[in-house]
């Protein structure tokens, strides 16, 4: 038989493509999900035994959280990257990571063909094909969602007319979970004026108190939380259950898809934003002026580039190795105030605080230079307005 390797995460789409594969195309068909965070072992013990009650041969799920975490996320909070200032690229950044597991997992059991569920409409058809279409050529991809233009609905009867018996309907949102934040998808988000509604967003509500935590940073990664250290995908998973009860991290992001059309999804990433704003004011008082102005825009062609599915681009690695050396200063503790809803950044310690320089106190004091040296020094930095003005007085 032909053996076909299914990115499968076990909801509708994936879920039509390997029955429809196994029945329909007579495919041997082997199931892979790949676990960036949001996983229990409950889950992906039931996602496996659903994958073979559909028509699976087998079920494999490969543990991607550090792999995620190293290959991506922390180069996202070296770069303290926000797509368009507002979204933590949660999803967008998974899907890179679950698309290399799952070719090499396919090259390695010699498959011949590789499925995923996307729609024509997506990014993540994108990302996924590019990644396979780069490491290995020689797979073909088949898409039947994309390719037959199905709906929703219509992949709902064919699963219920060939007994796959689910409750395909027990939700209205699409939920993507993740170590970096969760994606939520409804009704809504498809308008350009309606939020989400509180029961949408999978964290509640529990915590109403303010508390404060403190964020450990080592060379700008996340080593411990509120003084115990733990690996940096450990202390976000931490973060994210601590500030969740909060209900912060909450937002819609409006952007440009890779295809061309906007698109507008809701999010939930408490520990991401978090840690990113954190980082980012431990930066400020430790990194140069030009450093932060450098930073700034090469992190952001980092994370365009992460978004629209060119990881593999040579220039990553070269982005990556400036974001890396950048951190070498950023160590310390940030101090965090939770509150229902939002979050507060107190302040930071710092061996390498430069504003403990003894030079002088912004505003109040200098101990470096004379009231002379100043006049002169402003002197000169007016020269190139002084030329402009004359000139174009002159004329």
């Amino acid at each position: 038989m032909k053996k076909v390797v299914i990115a499968y995460s076990g909801g509708l789409d994936t879920s039509y493509c390997a029955k429809y594969l196994s029945k329909e195309e007579n495919f041997e068909v082997h199931a892979v999900s790949v676990n960036t965070g949001g996983f229990s072992e409950e889950e992906i013990k039931k996602i496996g035994e659903n994958a073979q009650k559909i028509g699976a041969k087998t079920y494999k799920n490969i543990d991607a959280v550090s792999s995620f975490y190293q290959k991506v996320v922390k180069y996202l909070i070296f770069g303290n990257v926000l797509k368009n200032n507002t979204y933590p690229l949660s999803v967008s950044a998974e899907r890179i990571v679950q698309a290399i597991e799952i070719v090499n997992y396919a090259k390695k059991i010699d498959a011949k063909y590789i499925a995923h569920g996307s729609t024509g409409a997506g990014n993540d058809q994108v990302r996924f094909d590019m990644i396979f279409q780069i490491i290995a050529p020689e797979i073909e991809i088949i898409t039947p969602i994309r390719d037959k233009q199905l709906s929703r609905q219509e992949e709902i009867e064919y699963l219920k007319q060939n007994g796959v018996e689910m409750n395909w309907e027990k939700s209205k949102y699409s939920v993507n979970k993740g170590l970096w934040g969760t994606s939520v998808g409804g009704a809504e988000t498809l308008t350009s004026e309606k939020p989400l509604p509180e029961s949408a967003y999978p964290s509640q509500l529990q915590e109403k108190e303010p508390k404060q935590i403190s964020l450990k940073f080592t060379k700008g990664e996340l080593s411990a939380v509120n003084g115990k250290e733990n690996t940096p995908e450990k202390n976000i998973e931490i973060l994210e259950n601590i500030a969740s009860k909060y209900a912060i991290g909450r937002d819609i992001h409006v952007g440009d898809t890779i295809i061309g059309i906007k698109g507008r999804v809701g999010f939930e990433a408490a520990a991401a934003l978090i840690t990113i704003k954190a980082h980012h004011l431990l930066e400020k008082h430790t990194l140069s002026k030009w450093q932060l102005q450098h930073k700034d825009y090469m992190a952001n062609w980092y994370g365009t580039h992460l978004h629209e599915g060119l990881y593999l681009d040579p220039v990553m690695r070269n982005l990556e190795a400036f974001l890396q050396s950048s951190q070498e200063q950023v160590n310390g503790d940030v101090f965090v105030t939770l509150h229902p809803y939002r979050f507060t950044l107190d302040g930071i310690s710092s061996e390498n605080d430069l504003m403990n320089s003894g030079f002088g106190n912004y505003g109040e004091e200098n101990k470096a230079w004379t009231a002379d040296d100043a006049k002169g020094f402003i002197k000169i930095l007016s020269n190139a307005g002084k030329i402009y003005q004359h000139v174009k007085e002159g004329k």
